[in-house]
This record gives C-alpha cells, sequence and structure tokens, in this order.
C-alpha cells in the first residue's frame, strides 16, 4: 500500500511539474531561434541556450557552442519555497519550478520572464557588443542580472547561483579559489596542469572561469562551495549561504546568493561570469592579451571594473539594439530584422581584440578571429571577408585589425607563396603561421579576398596611411590575379567543402573585382583597366554566362550549370563598376527560377544553401529577389527544427531539408549585415 501510494504521489508531483511548464505557452519574441546567445564574448567564453529547451528553462542546462553542458544555475526562494529558474536539470526534493512566460532576443540581450510563487523574475543575459570602446569590447566577462519584483503585492525573496568546473573545459582536477574586494564577491576556477594555448573540444584549458556579483541597495550577499547538493539545499532550506570555502571535490559548485529580503518594487542584482586569459593568443611565438589588461592588469579590477561599467554599457547596449533593429528593419524589413539582431553576438564572439603581453602597448592593437566549428584556424582570410559587412556597418576599424596579423606575417617574407594564405594558423589560438609552406590552398580566393578587404578598409575609413604601407605587397597579389585570375587552374574556392574546379565563374569575378579594387586602392588606372576587361569577358563576351545569358555559370562552358554569384556583392558594396548593372539584372531575375523547397543552393553540385552568400546575392537583388532570400534565411532560423547556434549552411531539398548541415556559431553570419552595409560605414553604432 504504502509503495502504491508513493506511485501516485510521484506520478501526481510530476504531472503537476509538467502541467506548470506547458499549460501556458510562452511567447517568443521576434522568434523562436534554433539558439539563445547567453554568454557569449570571445571564443571561449561562449554560452548559449537552445531554443527548443526555452520552455523547460528551469530545468536546461546552457552549452558551450559546441554542444558540452555547462553548469550554470538559478534558484530563487519566494516566502519560503524555493523554484528552480534556470539551469537546474536535478533540483532536488521540495524545489518547483519557475513557469517560463517569454523570451526575447535583441542584439545585445537575451532576457527570459520566468513567474514563480507570487513573484516574477527577469533573467537578463547581457554581451556587449562595443566595437568603439576597446576596453569594454574586450573584457572577457558576460553579465547576468535578476530582476524580482511581487506579483500581487509584496513578497520575501532570496537569490541564488552558482556556476563549476565545466566552465575550465574539463572536470578532472580543479583549483578554484574565492576572494572579496570591498563589496564584491569572486570565485575563480582553473584546470589544473593544463598547458598554455591548449583546448580540449574547443574550450580553453589554461586561463581561468570567473563568477561574481555584489550586493545592491537592498541585497545581502552570501557564499559557498562545495558539492553541489550540500550548496543548493543549505540555499534552499535557509536562503542563505554558509561561507565555507573547502578545496575543490568533484560534483563541487562555487555559490552566491542575495537575500532580497521583501520585495515590493522591482529589484535587481548582477552576476558576471566569464573566463579569462592573461596570455590569450600565441602570434608568431609572441604572447598577446586582451586589450583591456593595458588598464586592469589583474583579473580582480577588471572585474570590479566590468561590474562599474553595467550602467553604462546597458544604456550603450539600448541605442545600440533600437539603431540596428530599426536600421535593419528599413533596409529588407522585421524578418530582415530579426536576422541579423540574432547574428550580432555571434559575429563578435568569434574575436579577441589583442595588445602584446609584454609591453600592454595599446598601440599595436591586433584583432584575431577563429574560424569557429569548421577548422578552428586563426584569422582564415575567406572567414574575414563574409564576416566583413558586420565591421564595414559597425566600425571598420575592424576591418585592419583583422588582417592586419596576416600582412605582417606575408609582408615578413616567410610565406613565400605568390598568392595569399588561407590563415595565420592551424590551431586557434596559434597563430604560428606556416612557414612550412603547408595551407589550404585557395589562390584565387584568398588573394581577392584581401585585395578587396584592404579597399573596403580604405575606403570606408578614409586612412590611406595603412594601405601604402602596404602596397608593394598587394601589387604583387594584383599580378597574381593578373596572370592566374582569369584562366584559372583547378583549386577549391571558400566553399571548399564543395569540391575543387577549374575555370569557376565565380572566383574570376573575384579576381576580376579584387583587380579593380587595387586598381582604386592605389590609383594605377591599368589594373581597374584590367579589373574591368576581366568583367567584361566573362559578361559581356559571355565566358562566365550561358548562351542566353540568363545566368553566371559554376564554370566556364557548361551553360547547365549556375552558381550563386556572392561575389558581385563588394563591386556593388564598394562601388567599383566592375560589372555592368545588367549584369546584376541577370542574377536578379534568375535565382528565382533555382530556388528549392527551401531556398537557393549555393550552386548546381549541392543540395545546400550558405545564408552568408545569399545575404550577399540579396544585396545586389531586386526587391523581389532580395525579400525571397531574406525570407528563407528567416524560415530557416524560425523552422524549430534546429538548435544550434545560428547555423550559415542549411539544406534547401532533400530528406534533411530545413535542418541545418554541420557548421554552428560561426562569425561569417557577419555576412548577413550585407544589405545595411549598402547605407555606407559606420552607419550602426551605440
Amino acid at each position: 500500500m504504502y509503495s502504491r501510494n508513493l506511485g501516485s504521489l510521484l506520478l501526481t508531483t510530476l504531472l503537476s511539474t509538467f502541467l506548470n511548464l506547458v499549460i501556458a505557452a510562452p511567447t517568443y519574441t521576434p522568434i523562436l531561434p534554433p539558439s539563445y546567445p547567453l554568454a557569449v564574448r570571445n571564443p571561449y567564453l561562449s554560452a548559449w541556450m537552445p531554443g527548443s529547451h526555452a520552455a523547460t528553462l528551469p530545468f536546461s542546462s546552457p552549452q558551450f557552442w559546441t554542444g558540452s553542458n555547462l553548469t550554470w544555475s538559478l534558484l530563487a526562494r519566494v516566502d519560503g519555497m524555493t523554484y528552480n529558474l534556470f539551469g537546474v536539470p536535478a533540483p532536488g526534493q521540495g524545489i518547483q519550478p519557475g513557469s517560463i512566460a517569454s523570451a526575447q532576443y535583441t542584439s545585445t540581450h537575451t532576457i527570459f520572464k520566468v513567474t514563480a510563487g507570487s513573484a516574477s523574475f527577469m533573467l537578463d543575459f547581457f554581451s556587449p557588443v562595443s566595437p568603439a570602446n576597446y576596453i569594454r569590447q574586450s573584457l572577457p566577462f558576460s553579465y547576468l542580472t535578476v530582476c524580482a519584483s511581487g506579483t500581487n503585492g509584496s513578497a520575501n525573496i532570496q537569490l541564488y547561483s552558482d556556476i563549476d568546473d565545466t566552465w575550465t573545459g574539463q572536470s578532472a582536477s580543479t583549483t578554484w579559489n574565492y576572494t572579496t574586494s570591498g563589496v564584491t564577491s569572486l570565485y575563480q576556477l582553473s584546470a589544473n596542469g593544463a598547458a598554455t594555448y591548449s583546448e580540449s573540444n574547443d574550450q580553453a584549458l589554461w586561463g581561468h572561469a570567473v563568477y561574481a556579483s555584489r550586493p545592491s541597495n537592498s541585497s545581502k550577499i552570501s557564499t559557498q562551495s562545495g558539492p553541489s547538493d550540500i550548496v543548493r539545499t543549505q540555499f534552499a532550506s535557509n536562503g542563505t549561504l554558509t561561507g565555507q570555502q573547502p578545496p575543490w571535490t568533484t560534483g563541487g559548485v562555487v555559490g552566491i546568493a542575495h537575500d532580497l529580503g521583501r520585495v515590493s518594487t522591482a529589484t535587481s542584482i548582477t552576476f558576471a561570469v566569464g573566463y579569462v586569459r592573461e596570455k590569450a593568443v600565441n602570434y608568431l611565438s609572441n604572447d598577446r592579451t586582451g586589450y583591456y589588461r593595458a588598464t586592469y592588469k589583474d583579473t580582480v579590477s577588471a572585474v570590479l571594473h566590468f561590474l562599474d561599467d553595467y550602467a553604462d554599457a546597458q544604456t550603450e547596449s539600448q541605442s545600440m539594439d533600437t539603431s540596428l533593429a530599426s536600421k535593419a528593419s528599413s533596409s529588407a524589413g522585421a524578418n530582415y530584422s530579426d536576422i541579423v539582431t540574432l547574428s550580432t553576438r555571434q559575429v563578435y564572439g568569434a574575436l579577441d581584440l589583442t595588445i602584446p603581453n609584454d609591453s600592454l602597448d595599446t598601440n599595436d592593437t591586433m584583432l584575431f578571429i577563429k574560424e569557429i566549428s569548421s577548422d578552428g584556424n586563426v584569422n582564415t582570410v575567406d572567414v574575414i571577408y563574409p564576416a566583413y559587412p558586420a565591421f564595414y556597418v559597425m566600425d571598420p576599424e575592424y576591418i585592419r585589425l583583422l588582417l592586419e596579423p596576416v600582412v605582417q606575417y606575408l609582408a615578413s617574407g616567410r610565406w613565400k607563396q605568390p598568392y595569399v594564405i588561407h590563415d595565420i594558423g592551424s590551431r586557434y589560438p596559434n597563430a604560428t603561421g606556416h612557414d612550412d609552406q603547408n595551407a589550404e590552398a585557395q589562390p584565387v580566393e584568398e588573394t581577392g579576398n584581401l585585395l578587396i578587404l584592404a579597399y573596403a578598409y580604405t575606403l570606408a575609413s578614409g586612412n590611406k596611411n595603412w594601405a601604402t604601407r602596404y602596397l608593394s605587397l598587394f601589387q604583387g597579389y594584383a599580378d597574381y590575379l593578373v596572370k592566374n585570375g582569369l584562366n584559372i587552374m583547378t583549386q577549391i574556392s571558400t566553399d571548399d567543402g564543395a569540391g575543387a574546379l577549374a575555370n569557376q565563374t565565380n572566383l574570376a569575378i573575384k579576381a576580376a573585382v579584387g583587380i579593380k579594387a587595387f586598381g582604386a586602392l592605389s590609383g594605377m588606372t591599368n589594373y581597374s583597366d584590367i579589373g574591368t576587361g576581366y568583367a567584361t569577358q566573362l559578361y559581356d563576351d559571355g565566358l562566365g554566362t550561358d548562351p542566353g545569358k540568363t545566368h553566371f555559370t559554376l564554370v566556364y562552358g557548361n551553360s547547365s550549370s549556375y552558381t550563386t554569384a556572392f561575389n558581385l556583392f563588394p563591386d556593388v558594396n564598394l562601388k567599383l563598376h566592375t560589372f555592368n548593372t545588367s549584369a546584376f539584372d541577370m542574377e536578379s531575375a534568375y535565382y528565382p527560377s533555382k530556388r528549392l523547397e527551401a531556398g537557393v543552393p549555393l550552386d548546381t553540385r549541392v543540395p545546400w544553401g550558405k545564408t552568408d552568400w545569399m545575404h550577399f546575392a540579396a544585396a545586389y537583388c531586386h526587391n523581389d529577389t532580395r525579400t525571397m532570400f531574406v525570407n528563407d534565411v528567416h524560415a530557416f532560423i524560425a523552422n524549430g527544427q534546429n538548435d544550434v547556434p545560428f547555423s550559415d549552411n542549411y539544406f534547401v531539398t532533400g530528406d534533411r531539408v530545413g535542418k541545418y548541415n554541420g557548421y554552428k556559431a560561426r562569425p561569417v553570419v557577419g555576412g548577413h549585415f550585407a544589405l545595411l552595409a549598402l547605407d555606407g560605414p559606420a552607419t550602426v553604432s551605440g
């Protein structure tokens, strides 16, 4: 009889929990995305919540971009009853789940509204995107602000949050320590014995995870570390923590609690989560560190500043969120706004803004970008190229800062090939070059990319001195394209997974635009004439089109083939006028005829499309075709079939139609800003 009653009780509890979660379906603004960015600041601070888990937020663990679970929990006590609000898969006896009312994302914030008992909570995950403020942008921390309020008058409220060693990239052997500075409490967790610049499953091992908070005007703070069940039970039973800080143990957490007392008006407290690597990037055997360390040389002072900076960062973010959403909507509609706002943190979350670790010289600033999810290369030129519209729109200086480490390496003479290198390091964060000359070969692709990017920066910034310094280097690459950019040997392009071909029309388009870009960069009109001449052969003379001149072909002479000619975009964006306007009209009219169930495939060979290149193409198309591309990408991210950070590659036909194809969390989604880039440089800022 006892076991039968116990079974009935368990069933009743489970049903109650289930109904609490599903009776009132959450609202999603602007859409339910594949994954919500939570704490996304650099390649190693990249925490997400799959969209499919949003409705069960109290039980759902956030994830590193790879899909590995991260422990990051939030509990609340309301009038003596404890609720799990976020990230607690096994809450324990007597703890009830909160109810998710809504979820929202902007370009810098992800906000969940959760109700629990007689209280309501806003969980604001805020990752600043502040390109012009190098200190703010380089700080390796993100905010979680919890705003509590009573739903029917006042409520007695305590809040608790913790993290564990999953943030260190391993769980075998960890050291944690606790410190205070003034009223701020701060934990640091680090993996023992990790080699500098080492990774495990794309997570950094050699730095330290950080969790910190300070009391609000009306809260009292307490802390405790130890086994998760003990620490969480302490909070659930008492609403406060003991202050005990024993050595790390397997399954342990570091917890911070706030006693808000009786809450009648909205009251907020803020946590800072982060991952610090003082030696952040190895550039040609020289250590580089975050830009912020020129001013805040240790973790404690950096965290204190980060928390002090919250109000100003928040004000800036609200301005940028509004500006970006408004400009995107004006450019191509609400669906386009949904796309670029979801893309923003992902682009900037692949970057490290650095200075030399020894001198801390801010006059020697460089940006490094990780080729996330594909192969982990450092400053891959054909990753910078698709991402460049975001930087063009937000802060064009970032284009130069990304090219600087590449160009310095090329100028050193250590790369001896006549074409531009693919990347400056096989595995992030080791930007050690390829002195052995063994790098992925994309000769026309990368050479054209560099010249286009150099001109994009010069045009957008007005800074001609930088290009002048490297003009002879750039001219050598322009000469390479003159010799090799029209009659193209068998090689791969940026979409290397599609395979190698000779005489790819889209590569030849890039060569023509790249040569013309160098002509504009240098003022050498003979190069401009050559670029225009190549375009004439490709389009006017029909070398790269079908006989009826209805579309550009994948390769010369194969009229039944086609390609998404995304390399036409910089010709329009940079006003180079390499190709006749009728070439853009031709492509705009043709793309709708190639659309399959979920979009336009990249080219004849493949069943998938690329969201970055769709936006490059959309930017030079007429309104109907532009809308088609935008709506197809929007339908992909809103279809509920995917649960990874915004993938730039998805199947447009076949048995996996609408599902992502391998890639996720990549910074190439900066290409989604292509339509905004047509409005000019630096048009969106805080």
